[in-house]
């Protein structure tokens, strides 16, 4: 019994022991690499654990380039795997590369994926061209008149430009610009609506994808709308404004003339009292005169005389007024 137990727990450590060595020498993937042509030894399968190097990863990465004719070199491939790259992502771009007759090279390759850019998506649309549909686009033409632009860029990847390169976000932002510059550089929006390869012509010459990550194939007018009358509405809200000012001006003359209405009253009425106040002092000089003997009775008759007759001149020719006024 004894001895069945010890048999048995050498077949379990026996067995856990050929676990073990080959998960640190990968035999099946050495012998995969063999027969893909793929020359690497057990050893180096055996140290990449120790390296934190996945074999796995390495070693198809080496038979999918080896396969597709893509000299490949594995220090290169460990390192870039340790620097944080996606090694399977850049074989796979290097692959459609050659067949597509691309100059890709690895160096370039690993520093666009180290860039944080889908280096095989570039690739792809180096081969097959990608459509961007850019946002309604509003500008004004000469004449006043809006217009609301919808354009279709047609870009490629610049695989040189991918590495420090601007993004889509530029090239939407540098087409909308253009179309804004086109339209409104135009005389009349009837020319526009015509003719709207011209916007595509004029953008197309102000090389908007320099410094760019993309090649711009053509640029498309894909609709074209009419706004609002921009000319019209500033030309009303201006005889608005214009009359707001006059209203205002206006007023202001008003109120300096009720101003100075008010202040004549004034002034007259000063007189008015000061006249008044005259005229009180008229007895008052006439009794001193009479107590001094500077004036006479007849003096004064005189005096009442010329008084009559002033006060009957007055009515007379204040009933003829009153007269005039009526007729």
């Amino acid at each position: 019994m004894i001895e069945q137990v010890g048999t048995m727990g050498l077949i379990i450590g026996v067995f856990v022991l050929l676990i073990i060595l080959l998960y640190f020498v990968p035999i099946g993937l050495w012998f995969s690499a063999l027969v893909s042509g793929v020359r690497i030894s057990l050893l180096q399968l055996f140290l990449m654990r120790f390296r934190k190097v996945p074999p796995g990863v390495i070693v198809r990465a080496l038979i999918e380039g080896t396969k597709a004719g893509v000299m490949l070199n594995r220090d290169s491939l460990e390192a870039h795997l340790l620097a944080g790259g996606n090694v399977a992502r850049v074989v796979h771009a290097l692959v459609s590369a050659n067949k597509a007759n691309i100059d890709l090279t690895f160096n370039m390759a690993t520093a666009i994926d180290l860039a944080g850019r889908d280096v095989f998506e570039a690739v792809q649309m180096s081969v097959n061209p990608r459509v961007i549909n850019t946002p309604p686009v509003t500008a004004v033409s000469k004449d006043g008149i809006q217009l609301i632009a919808k354009a279709r860029v047609t870009v490629r990847a610049n695989i040189k430009q991918l590495v420090g390169g601007a993004g889509e976000e530029t090239v939407l932002a540098r087409v909308g610009e253009g179309i804004v510059s086109s339209i409104g550089s135009s005389h009349s929006h009837k020319s526009v609506l015509e003719n709207p390869d011209f916007i595509s012509r004029v953008v197309l010459e102000k090389g908007l994808d320099a410094g760019t990550a993309f090649e711009i194939l053509s640029i498309d007018i894909a609709d074209i709308d009419i706004g609002k009358n921009i000319g019209a509405v500033l030309q009303m809200d201006q005889a608005e404004a214009d009359k707001n000012i006059a209203q205002a001006k206006a007023e202001e003359r008003r109120a300096m003339a009720i101003a100075l209405e008010q202040e004549m009253k004034a002034k007259a009425q000063e007189m008015k009292a000061k006249v008044i106040e005259a005229e009180a002092q008229v007895p008052l000089a006439i009794s001193e005169s009479f107590r001094s003997g500077n004036l006479g009775i007849m003096d004064y008759m005189k005096y009442k005389n010329i008084m009559a007759d002033t006060a009957m001149r007055d009515s007379i020719a204040g009933g003829e007024e009153e007269t005039k006024t009526i007729e």
